[in-house]
């Protein structure tokens, strides 16, 4: 099975802040930054929340990468100090997110069954049984 897992980090309407600080750390380019307003549901989105990010991602070093979002209030999220750090692994095929998904989340509490996006990602995220936060994916747009 081939995958990588990276760390997602929820931050509480600070992350663009925090990402720019880690790229001076780091250097390099962000790979996304994805605002809530321009999501499918971008206009339901409160205008206070509009700017926020909904994905941004910074590659460090070969292979790494740190992703994260800003959780909003209005959408019922909050920001848990502990509980803000979750793994992401991406898979290299849909049949190794499945299976990934699957044994990671037996005797879980899956929030987002495994699915495909609209940001062209089959995607899944789930607390194991020991309480600690996954989220799996497999980018379809290079099928």
């Amino acid at each position: 099975m081939n995958v990588k897992i990276n760390p997602y980090l929820n931050f509480n309407g600070n992350t663009e802040e925090a990402f720019n600080f880690y790229k001076s750390v780091f250097g390099g380019d962000f790979f996304m930054v994805m605002r809530y307003k321009d999501t499918p549901e971008g206009d339901k989105i409160p205008e206070a929340d509009a700017n926020k990010i909904m994905h941004m991602s910074l590659p460090i070093g070969e292979g790494n990468v740190i992703m994260g979002t800003d959780m909003l209030e209005s959408m019922g999220q909050r920001v848990n100090a502990g509980e803000n750090i979750l793994l992401s692994i991406s898979a290299s095929s849909k049949e190794d997110a499945d299976k990934v998904f699957s044994g990671l989340s037996a005797g879980g509490k899956v929030e987002i069954e495994m699915q495909n996006m609209f940001w062209g990602e089959y995607f899944g995220m789930f607390k194991d049984k020991f309480g600690i936060a996954w989220m799996v994916s497999f980018n379809n747009k290079s099928n």
